[in-house]
């Protein structure tokens, strides 16, 4: 994936999760497929996903455990890793966490 975005529109207002320790803004591209761009600071977390989603991490350390698994696994950015749609996964984040979300249909 390129390390920048073109043609796009940013949502101003930002996704705000676990009081302000989980932030992320939209960002549709130019053939309207929406990514998010975030922060993420060192804790725990559950997320549940509608859509399937490509986490790209691309500074920071965290594990994570994935939907139908039992054993955690060690991401180092830049990194990623997919969630399939309908499903809940589990993060333990390290570090700071510079990630960027896609959501694939």
């Amino acid at each position: 994936m390129s390390d920048k975005f073109e043609q796009v529109s940013v949502l101003k207002k930002a996704n705000v999760y676990f009081e302000g320790k989980v932030t992320s803004r939209a960002v549709i591209l130019a053939d309207e497929t929406k990514v998010t761009l975030g922060i993420m600071l060192p804790g725990d977390y559950e997320f549940g996903t509608d859509s399937k989603e490509i986490m790209e991490i691309l500074s920071g350390e965290l594990k994570v455990l994935l939907p139908d698994s039992e054993e955690w696994q060690a991401i180092t950015g830049p990194a990623e890793f997919t969630v399939p749609a309908n499903a809940k996964f589990k993060l333990q984040v390290a570090t700071v966490t510079d990630y960027c979300c896609r959501y694939v249909d």
